[in-house]
């Protein structure tokens, strides 16, 4: 065997062994999200994907009371994306338990219930507060899909030092690509411009242009065309929330004994919601020793 031939040999034995770490130390291949699996998935950075949501934690829309003009708005709204018309991303802000994000799910479903089963479908796919900055990413995933798209990041607010609002500025309106025409965004909130009041305050005493300052602070919640506000319930409208709860899970009580406790319920608590009137329900039918079939606002 000449001396050339045993460099060589012995050369590609080096790149063989070089290949093989390469290839025990590089990333597993993700392979791309198969969103005709299931109709709700959620998005996953560690490593990126998105994982199908067999079956979706929601609330039927008649249990939905005393949000009925925001429920039609929404509804409409999606209803519009979901038939290829122009529609607005949306921010659902407000009274904490009032059933926001319990509404784009069954805004979700409902608009669904009348799409043909072998057609593109309304997909539902969460991204998690933290995971904002990625945004980018899952978008350039579901664009050129068949489907369309509800983006949904539920309980969205910034913090003083938080900078990710800029990547879903660019996100939403703005960026070479911008939004993907099959992708809506939707988000719920406590503060109906995601930032905290005190350092919206903060940015107008020490900032040189006070009113420039706190413009770029808000004018994320701008990007939401779309903007539905949820306040607190009245006493009527709590009741109403329980005896829909107490009728569709036939709760087998009487008004008059389960009325008195609810009322009661909310006032040991300081709230009254949708929230607050699922969690009496729960209660009370766990002392009558029954199940209940569905999950609560």
């Amino acid at each position: 065997m000449s001396t050339e031939t045993s460099n060589a040999d012995a050369t590609f034995a080096l790149l063989r062994r070089i290949a093989d770490a390469l290839e025990r130390i590089a990333p597993a291949r993700v392979p791309q999200a198969d969103f005709d699996t299931a109709d709700a998935f959620v998005w996953h950075t560690e490593p990126p994907r998105c994982e199908a949501v067999p079956r979706v934690n929601r609330v039927e829309m008649d249990l939905l009371q005393g949000i009925d003009r925001v429920r039609d708005q929404l509804v409409e709204n999606t209803s519009r994306f979901a038939r290829g018309l122009p529609a607005n991303n949306a921010l659902l802000w407000g009274a904490r338990g009032m059933g926001k994000s319990s509404l784009v799910k069954a805004a979700h479903a409902h608009v669904n219930g009348s799409a043909a089963e072998d057609g593109p479908r309304l997909k539902l796919v969460e991204i998690h507060r933290e995971d904002i900055e990625s945004l980018p990413d899952l978008m350039a995933r579901m664009r050129g899909s068949r489907h369309r798209f509800i983006v949904f990041c539920d309980d969205l607010s910034f913090d003083a030092d938080d900078t990710s609002y800029k990547s879903l500025k660019a996100v939403l309106e703005g960026g070479i690509e911008g939004r993907p025409d099959n992708v809506i965004f939707y988000a719920t909130s406590n503060r109906r411009h995601l930032l905290p009041r005190d350092m919206m305050e903060n940015e107008r005493s020490t900032a040189i242009n006070p009113g420039e300052a706190v413009e770029e602070k808000v004018s994320l919640s701008d990007r939401f065309g779309l903007w539905l506000g949820f306040h607190k319930c009245s006493q009527d409208e709590y009741l109403a929330m329980v005896a829909g709860y107490v009728a569709h899970h036939d709760l087998p009580v009487p008004e008059d004994t389960w009325r008195p406790e609810a009322l009661e319920w909310a006032t040991t608590r300081g709230s009254r919601s949708g929230r607050t009137a699922w969690q009496y329900v729960q209660d009370l039918a766990g002392r009558l020793g029954l199940n209940l079939t569905a999950a609560g606002a």
